[in-house]
This record gives C-alpha cells, sequence and structure tokens, in this order.
C-alpha cells in the first residue's frame, strides 16, 4: 500500500496570531508536493505540527488513513517522518559522523548497550555522505563546513532516518547551483523509491522543475493547489499574493564621492590583492562560484574576517583590521549570511535586536533611554512592513523573511553611510524580495552606499549598478550595467580570461 500523511482541518494560533486556519495537506509515497506562499503564510508552521515540533489547536493528522498523534519529534522519527528546518540544527562541537547519527549511535555488544561502534558508525556516516555528495572524511568537525554543507549534512542526517515522508524547508537557500542539482537530483532518486516529499521554497523554478502538485497558502489559509501544467511561475505567484506584483524598475542614480575604499587587500594565500571603490548611491554587486571569496571578502572589510594586511577607509576614514565596533562608529553595516548565527539573537524580541547596534548612541551612562529606542523600533517595523507588528515578540518565532527584514532594519536607525550584505534575500518570498529590493533602492537614492554578494543570478542582474565577479580570490572582472548578462557573469566566475 502507498504511504499516505494527511493533515485536515489544522489550526494553529499564537498569541494575536492565526498561523493556520483549517489547512488541508495530503501527502502519498513516490510524490513530491510543493508549498508555497509569503512569509508568514504559515508553511513553516504547518511543517512543524506533520514533524511533531509543534501540536495543532485543532484537526487531526492520519498516517495511512489511522489517526496520528505526534506528541514530540521522535513520535514523528518513529512513524518516518522527518523534518529538514530552514535554520539548521547542527552540534559545531561534533564531528560528521557524531551529527549524523546522535541520539542513535551504534554500539557493541548485547542489545545496542555497550561502547559506541566508531568503526561502524564512520563506515555508515562515509555512505550516507557519498550520497549527497559531501566528499569529506566523517571525522571532519562540523564547525569547519560552509554553510552549503551544513545543510547537505542535515539532508544526509535525514537520509539516515530512513525516513519515509522527508520535508524540506528552503534545502537550495544556502546551496550553490552545482549543489543545488544534486539535491534535486537526490529527490527524484528519493521519489523513485517510493519516498514521500513536501518541499518548500521560494525559488520557483526549482518547483515547476519537481513538483507533482503545489499547495498555495495565504494568510494561514489554503487558497489553492495546482497541478501539471498549472504549476508555472506566474500562477503560482498570483496565488501566493492574491494580485499582480510590479516589477522593479532599474533606477539612475546619480552618483557621489567614494564612500568605501579598499586597497591591497588579501583574499587568498597566492592571489593577487583587492582594490575596490563603492560611491555613494552606488549598489555594487558580487558575483561567483561558492568558494570564491564573496563571504570572506565583506567579513574582512567589516572585520569579522582576518584581514592580516591591507587598507580599509569609510569616508577617507581608515578602519582597523579586526574591530567591528569600529566599523559601526565609521559608518558601516554588514548584514550577514547566516542570520539565525550571526545576524539576530533568536531568543531577544524584535526590538531588542532592531536596538542591539545602536545602543550606545541610545544610552546615556550606560542606561539605555527606552523611549528613543522604542521609538527607533517602530519606525522600523513600519518602514519595512515587519509581521507581525508586535515588537515584543522573540525573533525566533517570526518567518525566514520578516527576521531578514530585522537583520537589514536594525541598522536603518544608526543611518550608516556603506551596506554590506550577504545573501539579502536568502530565504525570502517573492514580495518581500521586491519590497527589500526597493528599500535597497531607495537608501541608494540617498546616498548610501551599498555592496552585496549574492548567488542568485537574477538578483545580481537586476539589483546591480555594476557586477564584481570574483575567481579563487580574485577579481576576474568587472561587467557595467550595460554589459550585465547571465553568460558574461559565469564566464568570469568559472575562470574564463574574458566574458563575452
Amino acid at each position: 500500500m502507498t504511504p499516505r500523511l494527511s493533515a485536515h482541518g489544522v489550526v494553529k494560533r499564537f498569541p494575536g496570531v492565526l498561523a493556520l486556519d483549517g489547512v488541508d495537506l495530503d501527502i502519498r509515497g513516490g510524490e513530491v508536493v510543493a508549498v508555497v506562499g509569503e512569509n508568514g503564510a504559515g508553511k513553516s508552521t504547518l511543517m512543524k505540527i506533520l514533524a511533531g515540533v509543534l501540536t495543532p489547536d485543532a484537526g487531526e493528522l492520519r498516517l495511512d488513513g489511522a489517526p496520528l498523534l505526534l506528541p514530540d519529534v521522535r513520535a514523528a522519527d518513529r512513524a518516518g517522518i522527518a523534518l529538514i528546518h530552514q535554520e539548521l540544527n547542527l552540534a559545531d562541537n561534533l564531528d560528521l559522523a557524531g551529527n549524523l547519527h546522535l541520539g542513535r549511535e551504534p554500539r557493541r555488544g548485547p542489545r545496542g548497550l555497550g561502547w559506541i561502534d566508531r568503526s561502524r558508525l564512520e563506515r555508515d556516516s562515509r555512505d550516507l555522505l557519498r550520497r549527497v555528495g559531501l566528499d569529506l572524511p566523517p571525522t571532519t568537525l562540523t564547525a569547519e563546513l560552509s554553510i552549503g554543507q551544513r545543510q547537505m549534512l542535515e539532508i544526509a542526517r535525514a537520509l539516515g532516518r530512513s525516513a519515509r515522508f522527508l520535508i524540506l524547508d528552503e534545502p537550495t537557500s544556502s546551496l550553490s547551483a552545482a549543489e543545488t542539482e544534486r539535491l534535486l537530483g537526490l529527490i527524484a532518486e528519493l521519489r523513485a523509491e517510493g519516498t514521500g516529499i513536501v518541499y518548500i521554497s521560494h525559488r520557483l523554478g526549482e518547483i515547476t522543475r519537481i513538483a507533482d502538485r503545489v499547495v498555495v497558502l495565504r494568510d494561514g489559509a489554503r487558497t489553492a493547489e495546482l497541478s501539471g501544467g498549472e504549476i508555472e511561475r506566474g500562477r503560482m505567484v498570483r496565488e501566493m499574493v492574491g494580485r499582480e506584483l510590479e516589477s522593479l524598475d532599474s533606477c539612475e542614480r546619480a552618483l557621489g564621492e567614494v564612500r568605501l575604499e579598499i586597497r591591497g587587500l588579501p583574499m587568498a594565500p597566492e592571489a593577487p590583492v583587492l582594490d575596490l571603490d563603492v560611491r555613494s548611491g552606488e549598489i555594487v554587486g558580487l558575483a561567483g562560484l561558492v568558494g570564491s571569496g564573496r563571504s570572506e571578502l565583506l567579513g574582512a572589510i567589516f572585520g569579522v574576517a582576518p584581514r592580516s594586511h591591507g587598507r580599509v577607509r569609510v569616508d577617507a576614514r581608515e578602519i582597523p583590521p579586526g574591530s567591528p565596533p569600529a566599523s559601526v562608529a565609521a559608518g558601516l553595516g554588514l548584514v550577514p549570511e547566516e542570520r539565525g548565527r550571526q545576524g539576530l539573537v533568536l531568543e531577544g524580541t524584535i526590538h531588542e535586536n532592531l536596538a542591539l547596534p545602536g545602543w550606545r548612541r541610545t544610552s546615556r551612562r550606560g542606561w539605555v533611554r527606552s523611549d528613543e529606542a522604542r521609538a527607533n523600533s517602530r519606525s522600523v517595523v513600519r518602514s519595512l512592513d515587519i509581521r507581525p507588528g508586535d515588537a515584543t515578540r522573540a525573533a525566533g518565532t517570526l518567518s525566514g523573511g520578516n527576521q531578514q527584514k530585522v537583520a537589514l532594519g536594525k541598522w536603518l536607525p544608526l543611518e550608516p553611510v556603506v551596506l554590506l550584505l550577504d545573501e539579502p534575500t536568502r530565504g525570502v518570498d517573492v514580495g518581500a524580495r521586491l519590497e527589500i529590493h526597493r528599500r535597497l533602492q531607495e537608501l541608494a537614492s540617498a546616498g548610501l552606499a551599498i555592496l552585496f554578494a549574492s548567488s542568485e543570478m537574477e538578483e545580481v542582474l537586476g539589483l546591480s549598478d555594476r557586477v564584481l565577479v570574483l575567481h579563487e580570490g580574485r577579481i576576474a572582472g568587472e561587467l557595467p550595467r550595460e554589459r550585465l548578462s547571465e553568460e558574461a557573469v559565469l564566464s568570469l566566475a568559472t575562470g574564463s580570461e574574458a566574458a563575452p
């Protein structure tokens, strides 16, 4: 019999928010069901209910037609349901093998009560790592992995549990193009083996490739189900937002003086040093393959990554290496790639996160002037349309897109002169992405200098005034807007001598 997992009339409430309003979902073994919707539509809440992380306030779950109670994650694991969260959940102090088998380590001795069988642990781990394309020893420390490698490790861990139903929440948001292709191929294999896949992604092109059905959520309610030829980008966007989205028009801006000046910055031991300038009113994109040095460059500029020599100046003011406070004081802001680990305190409230970078400005003799800080928070929440608008909510309870808005918005009260962004719309829906892009254009029009790195080709081409393409820690070429194309970027990113 084909396995079947169902949700019927599921309701979930949080204080002041109806997250799910009578949602139905049906997943059968051997099919891929995509769940789409804007940030805050209820997608992640529904997935957490299916995986035993949350319990519904009303409605029921069924497995193979029988009622299913999932009081916790262990119960979901026993039922053959595995969830890979958008925000990764790995133990950095363990090696890969330890993470892959955490809580179910093979043991020696009678009834599995003896010492951990390390040789079997590593042998089984090598098979799982090979399946997801991670060519690393099982003894590698997890803390050493890139974010893309960490995502693949999470997927390998789920495969090791032999789940009958696999739920993937934004699985490619941190992956390179090659890693994404590998994952989509793996999903096709699992579908052929009879696994039921639930796939959440804001990358609608992936959904058109792999989904058998698409379920659309809007404001906590199921609004549509698409199949076959109905699964196309325009139709999905209309169902998600309930309207036609305006396109983001490129805008000509008058460029001012140089705000950010980089000279002689080394990014790799044998690579040439980097020189670059970003002017007032300019949006400069950093493109390149994974490992090209985009994130390392932004980190070195801001002071959170090593910089042995070279010079960084903001408005002709030199920034010492390894000093984020000096960077902030000079007018630099950084929105990092991993918002959950580097950009936000998820246990803190929206207000606390928005107030963090500017606490020195809103304090006197060590005491924060709460009225000023809260007024700043209310202004940012309104300006970026952070939902829900209650600034006393914990940042960790927000959808990914709204967390990203908080990570960006915390810099706005400081009125920075240079903003650095690493993957500015990772895990953000099409509507919120448009809002963030429009806001960045407005900031640039007001005189801000923006330098951003992105693996989303559409974002690089649509937002940049010019693009610097990195290859193995060096600038392989510069493309002005009139010469921007996917072919030109990829030619330089892969090490060609010149862009077409």
